[in-house]
């Protein structure tokens, strides 16, 4: 059986205090779970740096190694062209010989130029490496000291969070519209004070503090449909009665005759 509109104000009424009481909660924690999350990734961003610069140093030392490879190729090369050259027959085939040398000869300057700049990037590569690692320790001292502080503030709250969560899922059960439900989630998100149900405090809205007219304040009173603010969208859910107290009437005292 689907709920009066009176029904459904009341259960978003009993909504809005249990998700205040939740937001007070988190007003404890503070930002921690914030920097908490900050600093997770930012150690998974170190995590995957130090790894990218141990999958570069492992390219430069397979780059050294093929280098190496090549100079004892054209070493093996030279030796053989130098056997060839005592064997020639014409100087066309010395000098043919002499240029392959001298090619051989500047490949071998390059590789070992190239050996060198690569052993110079690997000697880079592991000092950002060791700086690295070390910015990584220190943010895991930071993270683990960041979770114990948050670990003890949940600790405290846990309970009464739980009990919470349990009301505010009976809550929900009892508002019966999804559309409603969609709505207030979406007022609360973009309220900065979390209010998405409110009351008419003073003639005015209790979200924005926008004027209510006095005619939509009757129809709010009636409680037979769902009256929003038209300033702020806020569900306003009931007028509050403003008490006007009564100031103490002042004594007189009568003036005593003079005697004649």
């Amino acid at each position: 059986m689907e709920n009066t509109v009176s029904q459904k104000l009341d259960a978003m009424v009993k909504l809005q205090s249990i998700d205040s009481k939740l937001d007070e909660i988190k007003k404890i924690r503070g930002d921690l779970p914030e920097e908490v999350q900050d600093l997770e990734d930012e150690i998974a961003g170190y995590e995957t740096r130090v790894d990218k610069f141990k999958s570069e140093l492992s390219d430069l030392e397979a780059s050294i190694d093929q280098h190496k490879a090549n100079i004892k190729s054209y070493k093996d090369r030279v030796a053989h062209l130098q056997d060839q050259q005592m064997n020639v027959r014409n100087n066309r085939e010395y000098d043919a010989i002499n240029k392959e040398l001298e090619m051989l000869d500047l490949d071998e300057q390059v590789s070992n130029k190239k050996i060198k700049q690569d052993q110079a990037a690997i000697s880079a590569k592991k000092e950002q490496i060791i700086d690295t690692k070390t910015t990584l320790e220190e943010r895991k001292k930071d993270l683990s000291s960041k979770k114990v502080e948050l670990d003890e503030i949940i600790s405290e709250t846990e309970i009464e969070e739980e009990k919470l969560m349990k009301q505010r899922d009976k809550a929900l059960k009892n508002v019966q519209d999804e559309r409603l439900i969609t709505a207030y989630d979406r007022i609360r998100s973009n309220a900065v004070n979390g209010l998405a149900v409110v009351s008419v405090k003073k003639s005015a809205c209790g979200g924005c503090f926008n004027v209510v007219p006095p005619q939509r304040q009757a129809d709010i009173k009636e409680r037979k449909k769902i009256i929003v603010c038209e300033h702020c969208g806020r569900v306003l859910a009931g007028v509050e009665v403003e008490v006007v107290e009564e100031k103490p009437k002042k004594r007189t005292t009568r003036r005593k005759k003079k005697e004649a």
